[in-house]
């Protein structure tokens, strides 16, 4: 029987078509494993492959890149799980998808239209989590950070040059970006502040990133036998649920909902987070660039 009430929670601000596209991928997943109805196994595999892609599953990875991997989806899984104003971790994976050679999948428990600066700067961290795990384990950090280090960058930004939460520069807004509203996509800005107020924005920036990888970090080596247990777990299984994941957990307090809700476990397994526009999936290790010609 289908779990609406799981669908749901799975699918927060998908639209309507959205959603028309989530139930037709279901239907041509049962339709290729000739089935006459639809169930939950296919609306699951439906939702992660809008998310995160279709499963690579011809991508042969070595032994010893699969255990950064899980260490690297590790971080940004228990980070996450510590770190208050972070969404619940729903699923670790270190399966191949689209461009990502594993992913971290966290699910809000809402809808939601403000978030705070706190909320921003958790977010952050919880970006640079697997980063910092490598740092951690290995001594040293990989290609596959690239994109984490991209979005938590632009992140940073948009909180000191949009949303007025620098403490150096206050709530002011720079830069006036030009769009292609037909187009739908951002082709320009153009910069209305001086090459003072320049640099403090990149010093501001640099900051939040630095706190973030910081808190990070500290997370990480405090909860470092729960990092290796959740590696462990993903090396050998390849996935890991949120019931599993939270068994991790079981000697903490059930992480609250971001605004002091009802805790969150209990309330139905999740596989998928965040809109199309901005999924809440932390993209793992993304191969790396080709190198280019002598």
């Amino acid at each position: 029987a289908l779990e609406v009430d799981n669908i749901a929670r799975q699918s927060p601000g998908f639209s309507g078509a959205d959603l028309a596209n989530l139930v037709n991928e279901a239907a041509i997943l049962s339709a290729r494993r000739n089935k006459k109805t639809i169930g939950m196994s296919e609306f699951q595999e439906a939702l992660e492959r809008i998310v995160a892609g279709p499963e690579r599953k011809s991508r042969l990875i070595s032994d010893s890149e699969k255990a950064i991997i899980a260490f690297h989806e590790g971080g940004h899984a228990v980070v996450q799980r510590i770190l208050p104003k972070c969404d619940p971790v729903s699923k670790v994976t270190i399966i191949s998808r689209g461009m990502a050679l594993g992913y971290t999948m966290a699910l809000p428990q809402e809808d939601r239209y403000l978030q705070s600066k706190t909320e921003f700067e958790d977010k952050i961290a919880g970006l640079l989590g697997g980063n910092a795990a490598e740092k951690l384990i290995f001594g040293d950090t990989t290609t596959g950070a690239s994109n984490d280090i991209e979005k938590a960058t632009d992140l940073a930004r948009r909180m000191v040059t949009e949303f007025g939460m620098s403490d150096k520069l206050g709530p002011l807004s720079f830069g006036k970006r030009d769009e292609l509203v037909f187009l739908g996509r951002e082709i320009g800005e153009q910069r209305n502040y001086s090459d003072d107020v320049a640099k403090t924005i990149d010093e501001e920036v640099r900051a939040i990133i630095d706190r973030a990888y910081d808190r990070s970090m500290e997370v990480l080596i405090a909860h470092r036998e729960r990092l290796q247990n959740l590696a462990e777990k993903l090396v050998a299984e390849e996935t890991v649920d949120s019931e599993e994941f939270e068994k991790l957990f079981s000697d903490l307090p059930p992480k609250e909902d971001i605004h002091g809700g009802a805790p969150i476990l209990g309330k139905g397994k999740a596989a998928v987070t965040g809109s199309p526009d901005e999924p809440g999936t932390s993209a793992g290790p993304a191969p790396a660039p080709a190198p280019s010609p002598a």
